[in-house]
């Protein structure tokens, strides 16, 4: 199912969402030749810490997405405010369907539907109405998820795991967060793989399989 989707699109409700739930796995996806596109819905403009410009977080995804292979033509943000998407689940939507009639998707990541956050649950929603004629995933973000269905692994290798890192060490505005750590990045990474008996791997929800 992975590996064979050529056309990979992630969506992500703040920038560094994506790539803290799947970055691993966008990178293994790359490195397969895989096309992988990659949208976040806000910038967090005003969310951001005293003495970063407004923009900071539009130019931090675009290097943090690089890090993982990704070109910056393929990266897209928009500026919805955060903890307001339920406002705007609407012009989401729209937004989404407009992708899937210019650049249809095998495959899409999106946040878990049993994300908690307000921002996330319209996002995973609104994904799963838009891209319900695709294989859709969802990606795990531990703190904003009480329940989680483990279903679908990706086994990563340890170079996959450090691109993840590298790109998470792009967001300069972000590292204030307790999850910006390296050593919890890879630690969750090797947890997960435990499972499968794998040194590394990231693990998805899967709401719909078109093969």
């Amino acid at each position: 199912m992975i590996g064979r989707s050529r056309r990979v699109l992630v969506i992500a409700p703040h920038t560094d969402d994506g790539e803290l739930g799947c970055g691993g796995t966008m990178a293994r996806l790359v490195e397969e030749g895989a096309e992988v596109r990659y949208v976040a819905f806000s910038i967090a403009t005003r969310s951001l810490p005293p003495g970063f410009a407004p923009n900071t977080l539009a130019k931090e995804v675009r290097a943090a997405n690089a890090e993982l292979g990704i070109d910056e033509d393929c990266v897209t943000t928009h500026d919805f405010e955060v903890r307001t998407f339920p406002d705007h689940r609407q012009k989401i939507l729209e937004l989404m369907i407009e992708l899937w009639s210019s650049w249809p998707p095998d495959l899409v990541l999106m946040p878990s539907l049993n994300d908690i956050h307000q921002d996330h649950q319209v996002v995973a929603a609104e994904g799963l109405r838009a891209f319900k004629r695709t294989t859709v995933l969802g990606y795990e973000i531990p703190w904003n998820n009480f329940n989680f269905n483990s279903q679908l692994y990706v086994a990563l290798e340890e170079h996959h795991i450090e691109q993840k890192v590298s790109a998470l060490v792009q967001y300069r505005s972000q590292q204030h967060r307790n999850y910006a750590n390296p050593e919890y990045i890879r630690n969750l990474a090797r947890t997960r793989a435990i499972d499968i008996g794998r040194e590394f791997a990231e693990v998805f929800e899967v709401y719909r399989v078109v093969l």
